[in-house]
């Protein structure tokens, strides 16, 4: 089973890249099933229902979520309907939809987990640990590859959280920070780890923001807002898994890097 996994889409030029090449992607990796973080797939923060149709329609699977998961309250709305969408399973508050999701895919079963970490995260959450924890034990005699998105910033937190469940999980698949690592690998006891996917959208903009608009406010003190250039150069950043359908343990993880066609003028 080869899954393909798009870090943190930012915006309409996230949104561009991504339903751009999904098709060719799915076509050169021999692609059986697409996740994508939406979190910030309407105008950098949130995710309106017709952005993730748009996206569901396009060809991707599953859209999870992170700590902008409230940033658009259009979400209350919809989320109870959306099959597809996964908000973070550990949050104290409690907005409707659910936090790990079952798919089937040509007979084989997918479980989509969201979890939001702890540190420099403003959001009220239970303990990512213990939440993931009860949810395996609670599903004992499921057998399915499971991928976790494990929504946090601190690297040593999400290094330690796959380590945990390494050999429990079929991958623990880092998001938020929009900055890809190079750190992919295959773990011990078969799970695919990376700190962070990365980001699709502006690629030269700060975190798929356009670049001046978070100069003006990090740098100068400025209280401007984060724009999305629109028109930026499109950058994609993912994932390829090969989980093995029988044990489903990960048999390959690698990351991906898509530029599109550089805009002048």
């Amino acid at each position: 089973m080869r899954i393909l996994f798009f870090g943190d889409i930012v915006g309409e030029v996230g949104r561009k890249a991504v339903l751009t090449n999904l098709e060719k992607l799915v076509k050169k990796y021999q692609i059986d099933f697409v996740i994508a973080n939406g979190e910030n797939a309407t105008h950098g923060k949130g995710l309106i229902e017709r952005h993730y149709l748009e996206l569901i329609d396009g060809g991707v699977d599953c859209i999870t979520l992170g700590n902008h998961y409230m940033s658009k309250d259009q979400i209350l709305d919809y989320i109870d309907d959306a099959t597809a969408l996964v908000r973070p399973l550990n949050l104290s508050k409690r907005i409707g939809g659910e936090g790990s999701v079952l798919f089937d895919v040509h007979g084989v079963q997918i479980r989509v987990t969201n979890i939001l970490g702890e540190a420099f995260m403003q959001e009220e959450v239970s303990s990512p640990y213990y939440s993931l924890k009860q949810l395996i034990e609670s599903l004992e005699n499921e057998d399915s590859i499971h991928i976790v998105d494990y929504h946090a910033e601190v690297t040593s937190e999400k290094i330690a959280f796959s380590y945990a469940f390494d050999g429990v999980v079929s991958a623990v698949i880092g998001t938020h920070t929009h900055v890809q690592t190079n750190d992919a690998k295959i773990l011990e006891n078969g799970t695919g780890f990376i700190c962070d996917v990365g980001m699709c959208g502006d690629a030269n903009g700060v975190l798929g923001f356009e670049k001046h608009s978070v100069m003006n406010k990090t740098l100068f003190g400025n209280k401007s807002k984060f724009e999305i250039d629109v028109n930026g150069q499109q950058m994609i950043n993912a994932v390829v898994l090969d989980i093995d359908e029988s044990t489903k343990k990960c048999r390959e993880i690698f990351p991906i890097k898509v530029f599109g066609e550089k805009k002048h003028g």
